[in-house]
């Protein structure tokens, strides 16, 4: 029997993730993104500028929206050591560009170093991003997560759905 996935739910903190988030635009929604992520010292406040110029670069390039209604911006960055994380559901469908034309609601947002290291494994961080795309994939998650009013909620939602996708 093949090993379990490794379950990323615990990289998630509530301080770095939010339901409701107010954004009027994907630029703003990642303006959000990055300052939460900077607030809960998942990313240095020192790299939150150009955590934000790498995403909005990163969107001008190919639209990370991937469609069913989820994003995953994801970025490398120089003089970061760990990956920072974050979900948000947005208060209303943001225009993405998404692969299917669909507005976007549930953002899983990461930026990992640009380097392997002590704290960031680069095999690690595919496996993340696997696992990432097997929840937004999730029809369950998706439809729940729209519903969802805490972050404590929303980070239940999440380890519920890693739980049963890989049972």
């Amino acid at each position: 029997m093949p090993p379990a996935a490794p379950d990323f739910t615990a990289s998630f903190r509530p301080a770095a993730c939010a339901v409701a988030l107010a954004g009027a635009n994907k630029d703003a929604v990642l303006e959000r993104v990055v300052d939460l992520l900077a607030r809960s010292k998942q990313l240095p406040a020192s790299s939150a500028a150009a955590a934000l110029r790498a995403l909005l670069d990163r969107e001008r390039v190919a639209s990370t929206g991937v469609g069913l209604g989820v994003a995953i911006p994801h970025v490398q960055l120089k003089g970061i050591e760990r990956a920072a994380l974050s979900l948000c559901v947005t208060a209303a469908d943001v225009a993405w560009q998404s692969l299917d034309g669909a507005g976007v609601r549930v953002v899983f947002a990461v930026i990992r170093p640009d380097k392997a290291g002590p704290k960031h494994d680069p095999q690690r961080h595919l496996a993340l991003m696997q696992w990432i795309s097997r929840i937004g994939r999730d029809a369950d998650f998706r439809r729940f997560a729209g519903r969802v009013e805490t972050k404590a909620e929303l980070l239940a939602l999440l380890a519920e759905t890693a739980r049963r996708l890989e049972g």
